[in-house]
């Protein structure tokens, strides 16, 4: 029975790895982030196509939260404090109406359709997320980094990440409570904001004491060995502070990026994020159900019309920001469908929320169809405004 079990995981995990590989090539060759295609490739696999696969093998639901505890500490150690200075209060006020403008448009078009305050919330959270890769991948191709609105742009995203970050660990705070107490959600709010300021307090000693470490050290893959473990390490202390542990994940990247060690870091770093963050986008395709996208089937159309609502509210949402923007020579446009992409913040923050049991699984579509259509949707917009 051991060895079956091995077995079974190690097929698994074959299937995952080769799908998301295969199908991030092709959207790649698209012109589309890798992450949609991880996604189709999950969704595929959760067709039952192959029946040994089980979305709900516990085994993989723990590999995909090291997937994500990873990932959310590769986007620290990619944003820069610097740059989000630098940027200044443009950036702060397009990051500030970009979280409040999405989550008032989720949160009241939830409200008004009937829908419980708890899934009202869940949905504005997601609609508040930005995707900083996905559009610093299109600036970069552009060769537009330098532009006043990549400055803007980048610098909006960072702080929305960090935004994010805290409201993601409020929504956390609220799924396992159970229900909607705003004193809890306050208090959340404030050991989140409270760990990440003690963070930057302590951290820069304990990160450049770390990297005054791994200098000295020869054993093989020290370098990545001792990241991680800060990694892991912060995101315990964050979980023991009662805050959620990818704040501390976050926040350990953030500090090695402020050393000299960040390129290094994020090139050994690299690779394992490359296994484990795609398990926890397949496994978020897996389960969406299909069939609930059949048009045909008449319970179907008003999940597609909710899915539709959520999409022009997550459009409008972050385009209303680049009025912020009072610079001149800025165009607005371009700011505005930067902000777009949901990326996999987004899909993390429907991932929680279908976990807890909080969020329909035709909720959890619609959410999810939203992720995919504004990731889809933003790198040609903005592509045509800067040209």
């Amino acid at each position: 029975m051991h060895d079956a079990e091995i077995v079974r995981f190690l097929a698994q995990l074959l299937l995952i790895i080769f799908s998301a590989k295969i199908f991030g090539e092709i959207a790649e060759r698209l012109g589309q982030p890798a992450v949609l295609g991880e996604l189709v490739g999950g969704v595929i696999l959760g067709t039952g196509l192959i029946s040994f696969f089980k979305p709900s093998d516990p085994i993989l639901g723990l590999m995909s939260e090291v997937g994500v505890i990873l990932l959310l500490f590769e986007t620290g150690i990619h944003s820069d404090l610097g740059q989000l200075l630098k940027a200044g209060p443009t950036s702060l006020a397009v990051a500030t109406v970009g979280v409040v403008a999405p989550f008032a448009l989720g949160w009241g078009l939830m409200t008004a359709l009937g829908h419980p305050g708890m899934e009202a919330v869940f949905v504005g959270a997601a609609l508040t997320a930005t995707s900083v890769g996905i559009t610093a991948r299109v600036l970069s191709d552009m060769g537009k980094l330098s532009a006043p609105e990549a400055q803007i742009i980048i610098g909006a995203a960072v702080i929305d990440d960090v935004m994010g970050i805290v409201i993601l660990a409020a929504v956390q705070g609220i799924a396992l409570s159970g229900s909607l107490q705003w004193l809890a959600v306050g208090k959340t709010i404030l050991l989140s904001t409270g760990f990440l300021a003690a963070a930057f307090w302590l951290g820069p000693h304990l990160s450049h004491a770390l990297v005054k470490v791994v200098h000295r050290m020869r054993v093989r893959g020290g370098l990545v060995g001792a990241a991680v473990c800060f990694a892991f390490a912060l995101s315990l202390a964050a979980h023991a502070l009662g805050t959620a542990m990818i704040v501390g994940a976050f926040t350990a990247g953030l500090l090695l990026a402020r050393t000299d060690k960040k390129e290094d870091i994020d090139e050994t770093v690299r690779p394992v994020v490359d296994i484990f963050a795609p398990v926890f986008f397949v496994m978020v395709g897996a389960k969406v159900d299909l069939a609930s996208f059949n048009p045909f089937i008449a319970e179907n159309r008003a999940m597609l019309d909710l899915a539709a609502l959520l999409i022009v509210a997550a459009i409008v949402g972050k385009v209303v920001s680049a009025l912020a923007v009072r610079e001149r020579g800025v165009d607005r446009w371009s700011v505005g469908f930067g902000m777009i992409p949901r990326g996999e913040v987004g899909l993390i923050f429907a991932q929680i929320g279908l976990t807890a049991g909080i969020v329909t699984p035709a909720l959890y579509a619609a959410v999810v169809a939203m992720v995919i259509v504004t990731t889809f949707i933003a790198p040609p917009l903005l592509k045509k405004s800067l040209a």
